[in-house]
């Protein structure tokens, strides 16, 4: 796949949406094995046979009858799950979604031509942002490859949501509203929003039929720039849709009362192809240190981000650049794909546009001044307020492990995500002297608008080879044995529940049933067990592989105490985005006895290279 965006196809983006398979729903029996041996690491023998009781009770009654509604519910849908996975996992949450649900990441040009400079923010972001234009008119032409597994076609609706989509607070539920058009769908928005300095501008990217250039994008973020420089600071509307969401819904609702204007203001920016954010600020970074870059593009200032856009692209005064998005229309790997496009283009032109300086006479971007008062005023500085305090729990690492990748665990018929998140369960081990409850993101996205499955990382096979690890009784090739069983066992889960088997989805829509037909909980998801595996969104290690590109990306983690960690594997190194997790990691894949050159047994299970569309 790393290639893909670089092939001429005949085939286009959308084409094979209606041939894909709908979402299947997975037996109950099986699901409700799954998640017996899913709770075995976190259970005693009397928790554990207490557990075993409500499942069997669960399979045999009210499990039953529920698994068969959802059966009757799957004949009419072709997926089954996604409007349920949007409001409960999304659009229902009341939370902070800037902060707490949305992913973001810093990019990798600054590894190439593009070291961090004083004085490159606007030439730079103008060529930046002229590639991720190309890319939006690839996509509306239909002209983007078609991501696959092997052979297979995989889901592409998510792309339709990366431009001109935005998040619109709900005071109990939010809703997402979407301009994108294909050229053969029809009109499609051509403005982006500017955010600088608490104002907001908009101008539009096509002029006379044709795509503004770099030198006439540089000149519509100079004037920018130069007017928020030599002039008052704005309000900082953006700020607003940091805050809890009814609380923004309520400030939005009042916003608009104040001037009919206001709306029309806002969905000015709710239709923009993107947001773009110049930043006064200059995070370090450097190729083995990316996290005080990442830390100020997850949590930055919240009056230059619109967090209910698809996309919003960060760019530093020091001519670095970084990326914010809504994870409820998209997940990471449509991230991943435009920001490899863009990575590729900039290194292909070594940093520099090498077209026409000439400008043409193009109107000049357009401010948005909204009407506001000392309520609004008021509401602005709250959200600031929370926004930071919230994000003042929160630390972020993001290092890079250069003494291996994936070159030396293929070699050693090791799969490099697997070594990953075993190596993630042993640190987890040591640090904490328990099993850690671990998500870990597989695509379903060969089925038909397919997003996300939950891997389990924590099984009794990683535990017990985290045991053996610290038992200084257990020799050497006992502890390679209860690996590669470990190995198979999370290699097994990640093919079958990307291919539709797996249970906690299946899961959810049992309880979400129940709910809709106004049926008590069911035991099974009251027990303790339930919430202390994981249960619940009650991870204590959120995770994800980010794909085997230079592209990063990151969440918080799932829980208080919890911990994120995001990674992407090289050839030669592997780089994470964590909360303090990294030095740990770093000592466990050491202390593997993996990089021996000796070699290791073959495991039982054959190689398999997970596809780059790993989600975020």
């Amino acid at each position: 796949m790393e290639n893909q965006l670089a092939k001429s196809t005949e085939e286009r983006t959308f084409q094979y949406q209606d041939s894909l398979p709908s979402l299947p729903v997975p037996s109950l029996e099986e699901s409700l094995k799954k998640y017996l041996e899913s709770v075995k690491p976190f259970a005693n023998k009397e928790e554990y046979k207490k557990t075993k009781e409500i499942v069997q009770k669960f399979q045999d009654g009210i499990g039953r009858k529920l698994h068969q509604k959802l059966l009757e519910r799957a004949k009419g849908k072709r997926n089954w799950l996604e409007e349920w996975w949007l409001n409960c996992a999304y659009l229902d949450v009341r939370l902070s979604a800037q902060l707490n649900v949305n992913f973001a990441g810093p990019a990798p040009y600054f590894e190439h031509y593009w070291p961090p400079k004083e004085g490159t923010q606007l030439e730079r972001g103008s060529i930046c942002l002229w590639h991720n234009l190309n890319y939006w008119q690839l996509l509306r032409k239909e002209k983007v490859p078609v991501n696959k597994s092997g052979n297979s076609p995989l889901d592409m609706n998510q792309f339709r949501m990366l431009f001109s989509t935005c998040r619109i607070p709900g005071i109990t539920r939010d809703s997402i509203t979407n301009h994108f058009r294909t050229e053969s769908e029809g009109h499609s928005p051509t403005h982006i929003a500017v955010l600088c300095r608490g104002r907001v501008f908009v101008f539009d990217v096509i002029h006379d039929g044709c795509l503004i250039t770099p030198p006439e994008i540089c000149r519509q973020l100079t004037y920018i720039h130069r007017k928020c420089h030599s002039e008052p600071d704005g309000p900082g509307i953006a700020a607003l849709t940091s805050e809890e969401r009814t609380q923004w819904a309520k400030a939005r609702e009042y916003l608009i009362s104040l001037d009919p204007e206001n709306l029309t203001m806002l969905e000015k920016i709710q239709s923009s192809l993107l947001v773009y954010s110049i930043e006064d600020s200059s995070p370090h970074v450097t190729p083995e240190d990316y996290s005080q870059v990442t830390a100020v593009i997850l949590i930055g200032d919240p009056t230059v981000r619109w967090g209910d856009k698809s996309y919003n692209l960060i760019s530093f005064s020091n001519g670095v650049f970084g990326c914010s998005c809504d994870h409820a229309p998209l997940d990471g790997m449509v991230m991943v794909n435009i920001s490899h496009y863009v990575n590729e283009k900039i290194f292909e032109n070594e940093g520099k546009w090498k077209g026409s300086e000439k400008v043409r006479d193009i109107p000049l971007p357009e401010e948005l001044v909204f009407t506001v008062d000392d309520k609004i005023l008021n509401d602005i500085n709250q959200a600031k307020a929370q926004y930071l305090k919230q994000a003042s729990d929160l630390q972020v690492v993001a290092y890079t492990f250069t003494s291996f990748g994936k070159k030396l665990t293929k070699k050693k018929m090791l799969h490099p995500d697997t070594f990953i998140q075993l190596a993630l369960q042993l640190a987890y081990y040591r640090l904490h002297g328990r099993p850690g409850s671990c998500y870990e993101t597989a695509t379903t996205r060969c089925f038909y608008h397919g997003r996300t499955e939950t891997v389990r990382s924590c099984t009794a096979e990683a535990l017990r080879w985290c045991q053996s690890m610290q038992d200084p009784s257990t020799g050497l090739l006992q502890r390679q044995q209860k690996m590669l069983q470990a190995f198979a066992k999370h290699n097994k889960m990640m093919k079958d529940f990307s291919a539709g088997k797996g249970f906690d989805r299946h899961l959810l829509g049992l309880l979400l049933i129940a709910k809709e037909e106004g049926l008590p909980i069911p035991e099974l998801f009251t027990d303790p067990l339930f919430s202390k595996s994981g249960g619940g969104g009650n991870f204590v290690l959120s995770t994800s592989l980010v794909g085997y590109l230079k592209i990063l990306g990151l969440v918080v983690p799932m829980v208080h105490n919890g911990y994120g960690f995001f990674y992407h594997i090289g050839d030669d190194s592997t780089e994470d985005k964590s909360s303090m997790q990294s030095e740990q990691a770093q000592r466990t894949v050491e202390s593997c006895g993996v990089p021996s050159t000796d070699p290791l047994p073959k495991p039982p299970t054959h190689f398999r290279e997970i596809p780059l569309t790993k989600e975020i």
